[in-house]
């Protein structure tokens, strides 16, 4: 064996128990997530092309709110900018952790994810900007962003043997993608900044951070605080959703020892994900879907109308082209840099797959879909049909990868499920002589 061969590491090595079973917790909620995701879009899809389509546009359009404070607000307006402030805070929550304890604190683990994100936005962002340019270069961010839950979804039927290394790179590089969206609406889609208000939002934002740092969990007092950050942060101009991930970095993950001493325990970001995990997932998400997918095709014409559009043909192209070359160039200049290769006895071939999971849009790139071309617009209903299309497509390559490597995933699969001693550990996360796990 030469010194090189010594020198290469694994890109996709394996965490500790602990952290790998917090992860697959995490892996099947967004799971029945992703599912309710689809339903949501697929009913949505279905009543917005019946008979009875003006019922469905009566109901995104119906107006509730007061209006004495600028809430008066379309069920969709609701949908985009109140749940998925849901969305945004337990994001927050898990990318606050990632950075606090998990991978992304070792500069080594977070290489891989963080470079792999940042590929997977560049490129799709520059195949929009070439194709459809001129008025329509204000959508380039739309191909940028991945739905972690359809593309678990997609997981859970296709690659349920997949190993425990791929599943924690594909969530931790759609934490860091999740960031690099944050920021790509706040700096980019924020229009007529009005200082007062987000200057506003500071104050119950502290208070928040100051009542959560004393592990304050008090509804009553926590929820108006955060709603009056969410209200101020809408009337400022900036996208209201930034305030759920403003509130969430306020959270705690490591209980202080002030607060209790080093054996207190975690902080109230892992209690929080645990609350709100479930109501993202399970309500946030798919009613936003329902809300927000539901475009009139028109048959046949309308559909080669809609993708035939520069616009639709850019985010199609930077879904199902952009993403997984981007995510792939990243990880393999990574792997040049430090003489790593995929290692578990996997290939290129399944970081291609993945990398096509990672050309599955949906929630992210509808709401800067909506930002960048307005709610309602023709463009609008193009970009909704093209993200559904490029996201299927994607779904559909990565389908066929995945299952031609089922076999390899299965072996991997029963190595990392053996327990001689029986003690709800698998032996593969015991720490060997060398300190190794």
């Amino acid at each position: 064996m030469t010194d090189a061969t010594r020198r290469r590491t694994s890109l996709f090595a394996r965490r500790s128990w602990s952290e790998t079973s917090r992860i697959f917790a995490i892996l099947r909620k967004e799971t029945v997530g992703g599912a309710l995701l689809l339903v949501g879009a697929l009913l949505a899809l279905i009543w917005s092309n019946s008979p009875w389509s003006d019922g469905y546009q009566a109901l995104r359009d119906l107006r509730m709110g007061p209006a004495s404070l600028h809430l008066d607000l379309s069920l969709a307006t609701w949908a985009a900018d109140g749940l998925l402030a849901i969305f945004f805070f337990v994001a927050g929550l898990e990318l606050k952790r990632e950075f606090v304890a998990g991978d992304l604190r070792d500069p080594r683990r977070a290489a891989v994810p963080v470079a792999a994100a940042v590929g997977g936005v560049l490129v799709p962002a520059l195949l929009y900007y070439f194709i459809a340019g001129g008025d329509a270069a204000k959508g380039w961010a739309i191909p940028t962003a991945t739905d972690i839950a359809f593309a678990l979804a997609v997981l859970a039927v296709v690659g349920r043997f997949l190993p425990s290394a791929l599943r924690t790179f594909l969530l931790t590089l759609a934490v860091v993608d999740d960031l690099l969206a944050i920021v790509i609406i706040a700096v980019f889609y924020t229009s007529d900044l009005a200082v007062g208000p987000l200057l506003g939002a500071l104050v119950p934002l502290a208070v928040f951070g100051l009542l959560v740092r004393r592990r304050v969990r008090s509804w009553w007092l926590l929820l108006p605080l955060a709603a009056a950050t969410w209200t101020l942060m809408h009337a400022s101009g900036v996208h209201a959703t930034v305030a759920g991930v403003l509130l969430a970095f306020t959270v705690p993950v490591v209980r202080s020892q002030a607060a209790g001493g080093s054996d207190a325990g975690p902080g109230l970001a892992e209690h929080f994900e645990h609350r709100f995990r479930p109501i993202s997932a399970g309500f946030a998400v798919p009613v936003f879907a329902f809300l927000s997918a539901g475009v009139t095709v028109g048959g046949l014409t309308g559909l080669a109308t809609a993708l035939t559009d520069r616009v639709a043909v850019g985010i199609a192209v930077g879904l199902v082209l952009g993403k997984p070359v981007g995510i792939m160039a990243a990880t393999w200049l990574v792997s040049r840099f430090t003489r790593a290769d995929p290692g578990e006895g996997l290939n290129w071939l399944d970081v291609f797959g993945l990398a096509l999971l990672g050309g599955i849009g949906f929630t992210v790139s509808l709401l800067i879909g909506e930002l960048a071309f307005g709610l309602g617009s023709e463009r609008d209903g193009h970009v909704k049909v093209a993200v559904l299309t490029g996201s299927l497509l994607a779904a559909i390559l990565a389908t066929v990868i995945l299952r031609a490597r089922s076999r390899v995933y299965r072996r991997v699969h029963e190595a990392e499920s053996v327990d001689h001693d029986r003690d709800g550990v698998p032996d593969v996360y015991h720490p060997q002589p060398d300190g190794s796990a």
